[in-house]
């Protein structure tokens, strides 16, 4: 009969059962003397403390870099949590210094609108942008003040920096100011300091041409544009804004106004000159004819012969 040859398990599984039994029995028998309560065994037990445990800090290198990982990873926490906050409040801090520029630009205009007058003859009234009524073919905006507090059609509108168009259409509680962009705006100006005068024609463009200038040659960018008064349309003086060159070659000007913030704008109110009925107006009235006493001549004696 053949023998059947031997198989690595039955070799490994006895010795493993013996391992386990003995493991077993160290580990009870260690609980067991552990519980013993006397002074030899109480020697015993430090003289094995003494003799194994600083000879296991090899076994505690693991414990230890794990422990270093965990407070690492917990300060990387930590300071993203902080980054996090630190962006939110630069975040705020931006919003807060957008709100705080626009503060004091609104209040330049607020304090320019009230402080500064043009002209001693010239009145004003300041009205709140409403809305803004443009489109890409008109750029206009609207006012909440109208014919209840006097407005009429032509007057010049300004938001403190410079012109910013003129009243077109009044109703009762509001207006409408078309802007000095619009294709419908035209507005005689006059250059400094060459004094040359050409039309500011709006042209639906961020920056309106100078169209009609008398010597072209005689500007140069960055010269002040200014309203000339020219047909009684605007004030003269009023600040227009300053000569670019555009472009497509042609001399533009850069608005003074600055029209993304909108919010107050001061209206002038202007008064026509007196106009003549007849041209009898032009001649001055005639004077009575006076009439001067000559003296009369001396009679002059006649000569006799004697």
């Amino acid at each position: 009969m053949a023998r059947q040859p031997h198989t690595a398990d039955q070799f490994t599984r006895p010795v493993r059962r013996i391992f386990v039994g003995l493991l077993m029995f160290v580990l009870l028998a260690t609980f067991l003397f552990w519980r013993i309560d006397s002074p030899r065994a109480e020697r015993v037990r430090a003289q094995i403390v003494d003799q194994i445990v600083p000879s296991m800090d090899w076994a505690l290198v693991p414990v230890t870099k794990l422990s270093g990982m965990v407070d690492n990873f917990q300060s990387y926490a930590r300071i993203h949590e902080q980054n996090r906050q630190l962006r939110r409040e630069l975040q705020q801090m931006k919003a807060w210094k957008e709100a705080a520029l626009q503060l004091e630009q609104q209040n330049a205009k607020l304090l320019d609108l009230n402080k500064v007058r043009l002209d001693p003859k010239l009145t004003f009234i300041t009205g709140v942008v409403l809305a803004d009524s443009g489109s890409p073919f008109r750029k206009s905006v609207l006012l909440n003040i109208g014919a209840r507090d006097g407005l009429q059609d032509g007057w010049a509108a300004t938001d403190g920096l410079g012109l910013v168009g003129r009243i077109s259409g009044v109703g009762q509680t509001s207006s409408r100011v078309i802007l000095l962009t619009d294709s419908n705006s035209r507005v005689p100006a006059a250059i400094q300091p060459s004094g040359q005068r050409a039309i500011v024609a709006g042209d639906n463009s961020p920056n309106p041409p100078l169209d009609f200038l008398e010597s072209a040659d005689r500007v140069r960018p960055g010269d002040r544009v200014v309203s000339s008064g020219d047909g009684g349309v605007l004030p003269a003086g009023l600040l227009i804004g300053t000569v670019v060159q555009g472009s497509d070659n042609r001399l533009r000007v850069r608005p003074a106004a600055d029209y993304e913030r909108l919010e107050f704008l001061r209206v002038l109110r202007s008064s026509p000159p007196p106009g003549i009925d007849a041209t009898g107006g032009l001649v001055a009235p005639l004077r009575d004819k006076q009439t001067v006493a000559l003296p009369s001549p001396e009679p002059v004696a006649e000569a006799t012969d004697g």
